[in-house]
């Protein structure tokens, strides 16, 4: 039980760090990404107004109905296409990517390089 609390404690202290040194713009929103175990979920964020831009996750209607998992590195991929393409809609090319404190690699980095694959620049 100690264990768990202590992981928990540290990736709140990473994510806050991390939080601390980027901000979304109105012209480059931040690129915020939430994991769970099941499902991954994205939102472009402008720190500034405190609003969301666009957002996209394992949940979407254009993703559920082809996913049969929503926690694994194919899912993420999606998600990150699709969020490219939401960007696209609303005018945005550039964001700054938040990783929320998770290691850049498995979901995290698939869905990074698919958004940039979608035309993104981070």
């Amino acid at each position: 039980m100690r264990l768990i609390k202590q992981k928990r404690l540290s990736h709140k202290r990473r994510r806050g760090r991390v939080r601390l040194k980027i901000s979304g713009t109105g012209v480059r929103p931040r690129l915020a990404v939430f994991r769970s175990l099941k499902h991954i979920y994205v939102q472009l964020i402008n720190d500034e107004l405190g609003e969301t831009v666009a957002e996209a996750s394992t949940l979407s209607p254009e993703l559920k109905e082809n996913l049969t998992n929503g926690g694994n590195i194919a899912a993420a991929e999606n998600v990150g296409t699709l969020i490219a393409e939401r960007a696209k809609q609303q005018g945005i090319e550039a964001v700054v990517f938040d990783r929320g404190g998770h290691l850049y690699h498995g979901r995290i980095k698939a869905l990074a390089e698919a958004a940039r694959a979608g035309g993104l620049k981070f």
